[in-house]
């Protein structure tokens, strides 16, 4: 199975560079996996796709300002820091722009000096461990300087932060959106819930990896980015009975779907626990939980179209795609929604 073979065409006018005013007003594509027809709806009318004793499982990780621009204390050059894992209560791991620049011993400021920071070892080529230093509260100085780490096909800053984050984000460690979430509404969400769809949260942190190129020729030589994730005992037990019930399982997002898969058995049962995952779907993947998919339409030969293209096969998913594209669907990660039933 090689990479190119999830190549397509996009028009670079069709990636939406900015949300919509109204989240629930995207565009919804239904797609049914078994037969291949399509539908072109609004994404608001995706409660007409469910149905009670259906469980919609969601991702509740935050999205955290982790962007940081600063300047070397001695030179007064300029420095990119990204904040990529926690390692330790003021040590993080780092993507770090220039990294020639940023040698251990390298002290950095940011803010006038409301935050310093040194590098401290060498992970890789861009990676740098980093100490922090600040008085205060860390996170509080984030939000205060941080800017949203935006995938690298959005040309500008966001006006308003919260419009990358979804309306039940709750835990910070993302650094990305899990973005199939940004199409609801709080509103939304309680109509959901009135027609008897339960909701249920797992946490996945989503990493930068998740825009990582496959650079391999063979798919199946391609190594994951490992991604932390949590799911709660109570939220377990919600999609085990609605699954023993007969229930649909439908992740929001490729995240969910990684978390689910990563943590049931074969016997298909998800258990509660926590710890990091690198599990990579494509052709050929059993599903042991997930049966339906919201999600974004994908960047070409990424590996969250290669994850669809295992949940329908792939000349499906490819030929959706091509219909997307013709009916001007927006792309990426604020533009338009698939539903794959």
């Amino acid at each position: 199975m090689k990479t190119s073979d999830f190549y397509y065409d996009l028009p670079q006018e069709l990636i939406a560079q900015d949300p919509l005013e109204d989240r629930s007003s995207s565009r919804l594509m239904v797609l049914d996996k078994k037969t291949g027809t399509v539908e072109h709806k609004v994404f608001r009318d995706i409660i007409d796709e469910l149905n009670p004793g259906d469980c919609l499982v969601v991702n509740n990780t935050k999205v955290i300002p982790a962007r940081l621009l600063g300047v070397k204390e001695d030179t007064g050059a300029h420095i990119e820091v990204l904040l990529l894992k926690r390692k330790q209560d003021n040590v993080w791991e780092t993507l770090v722009k220039p990294g020639k620049k940023a040698r251990p011993g390298t002290r950095i400021v940011f803010g006038d000096g409301l935050l310093k920071a040194e590098v401290v070892d060498v992970v890789d080529e861009g990676n740098r461990l980093i100490r922090f230093e600040y008085e205060g509260i860390f996170e509080e100085i984030l939000d205060q300087l941080g800017q949203m780490p935006l995938p690298p096909y959005i040309t500008h800053q966001l006006k308003d932060k919260n419009r990358y984050q979804t309306v039940y984000a709750k835990h910070d460690g993302s650094a990305a959106a899990p973005t199939a979430g940004l199409h609801f509404t709080p509103e939304l969400l309680q109509q959901i819930q009135d027609k008897g769809v339960k909701l249920a949260h797992v946490t996945l942190h989503v990493g930068l990896g998740t825009f990582r190129p496959v650079k391999v020729d063979d798919v199946t030589q391609h190594h994951m980015h490992s991604e932390f994730y949590m799911v709660e005992e109570d939220q377990a037990e919600l999609i085990n009975e609605t699954k023993a019930a007969g229930g649909r399982v439908i992740c929001v997002g490729t995240t969910s779907c990684r978390t689910l898969e990563s943590a049931t058995g074969e016997d298909g049962i998800l258990k509660a626990g926590s710890g990091w995952t690198e599990i990579f779907i494509y052709p050929g993947y059993r599903f042991k939980i997930m049966d339906a998919l919201i999600t974004n339409f994908h960047l070409p030969e990424s590996t969250l179209l290669m994850l669809v293209s295992a949940f329908a096969d792939k000349e499906t998913i490819m030929k959706a795609y091509q219909e997307a594209v013709e009916e001007r669907y927006r792309f990426f990660s604020f533009g338009d929604a698939m539903f794959i039933k």
